[in-house]
């Protein structure tokens, strides 16, 4: 192993494509390998048993104990291991820098409030980069992968409304379209467009998003926009929405009743 490899720490990164960096090196798993290092790169520590039947579900227990001892021969060797067997339990090395890690605590510090009063670079490259492991299909991928989008969309939502007090309306709206991007029909991200335009006084653009998105809703669920969404308008102008989502609202309930 070269001298960088030992030195610099070993980089398991999930977010996107699969990648295992050793220094600067890029190492190349089976496909096994690479399903049992990012369970492992997750979770962090897990028994032979549960890793097991979850990468090998299919098959007996004895053959998925022989699958993945196979699989954890062929990881590549190094001091500290990637893997650390203790009893029955498989541990990955503390070493072993994950970047759904960062992400993670990244968020978690922008919907805790935990960060500085002020970002001097707000997150959003980070909040906005890739999804978990596209195009993995395994259930334990999915679930981890909808439980990051969800982390996602509420640290953009918290970003988008701390970065709207500060008066740094601009990059408060780049997070919350981003959050738009993600899910179009959240109103919590379309609220903070909203809140945005209204700090500004740009009223008419406020108002033109709030019919957009209303549309969009009845549109796509046939519901309207939340009473607090439109109460944020000046009050003659919610009062005019008002009467409109209560006509669509109980025309839909007529069709239902005569369907």
């Amino acid at each position: 192993m070269s001298e960088a490899m030992m030195v610099s720490p070993p980089q398991l990164r999930l977010l996107g494509q699969f990648r295992l960096e050793l220094g600067t090196e890029t190492v190349e798993l089976c496909r096994n390998g690479q399903r049992l290092l990012a369970f492992m790169g997750l979770r962090g520590r897990v028994s032979r048993t549960v890793l097991a039947g979850t990468l090998w579900p299919e098959v007996t227990e004895e053959h998925a104990r022989g699958s993945l001892r196979t699989t954890l021969w062929k990881l590549p060797r190094g001091e500290p291991p990637l893997i650390v067997c203790c009893g029955d339990s498989l541990l990955v090395t503390p070493a072993l820098r994950v970047d759904v890690h960062v992400l993670t605590r990244t968020a978690l510090d922008v919907v805790e409030d935990c960060g500085p009063p002020s970002y001097t670079r707000p997150p959003l490259e980070l909040l906005t980069g890739e999804d978990l492991l596209p195009g993995w299909d395994e259930e334990w991928v999915l679930v981890e992968r909808e439980r990051l989008r969800q982390l996602r969309l509420h640290a953009l939502d918290t970003l988008a409304e701390s970065l709207i007090r500060q008066g740094r309306t601009a990059l408060g709206m780049e997070a919350a379209w981003a959050g738009v991007r993600a899910e179009p029909l959240r109103e919590s991200a379309h609220r903070a467009i909203v809140s945005a335009h209204l700090a500004e006084g740009n009223i008419s653009e406020a108002v033109r998003h709030y019919e957009a998105f209303r549309r969009l809703l009845h549109q796509e669920l046939g519901v309207a926009p939340s009473s607090r969404f439109a109460r944020m308008l000046p009050e003659r102008l919610s009062e005019r929405t008002a009467p409109r989502n209560r006509d669509l609202a109980r025309r839909d309930c007529l069709r239902a009743w005569f369907r």
